[in-house]
């Protein structure tokens, strides 16, 4: 196994070092893309693919940038469905980052004449 490989497989997205103090008392917003975000079916064990599309508010945190992406990345061998890796994203960001506002929308690509597009926004729930 390659360095990232073992990387990727052995992170925890609840360490404290994922999580950085956030200075800043005013509300601005931090918008992160990750096109390259896979999963596989739980049923066909075909991949999905999906751009994931994180737009928080923080409040007293901020989550450092390798981390989202090797969390991200720790879904590639696991089997889940679009709704259930969407949500288990979401439910844990906001969880650790307990941000003042949180939007998450995963953008699967077509596969079988099906485009899923799952969104999730704490202003709306």
């Amino acid at each position: 196994m390659k360095y990232g490989e073992k990387e990727i497989r052995k992170f925890d997205i609840s360490a404290a070092e994922n999580f950085w103090p956030n200075p800043h008392k005013k509300n601005y917003t931090i918008n992160i893309e990750l096109p390259e975000f896979m999963c596989l079916c739980p049923r066909s064990g075909y991949p999905d693919f999906a751009t994931i599309h994180i737009s928080y508010v923080p409040h007293k945190k901020v989550i450092e940038l390798k981390a989202i992406k090797l969390y991200i990345n720790s879904f590639m061998h696991r089997y889940i469905s679009h709704e259930n890796s969407a949500n288990e994203i979401y439910d844990t960001l906001f969880r650790k980052l307990k941000p003042r506002a949180m939007k998450l929308t995963a953008d699967f690509n077509p596969r079988g004449n099906v485009h899923t597009v799952i969104e999730i926004d704490s202003k709306k729930i």
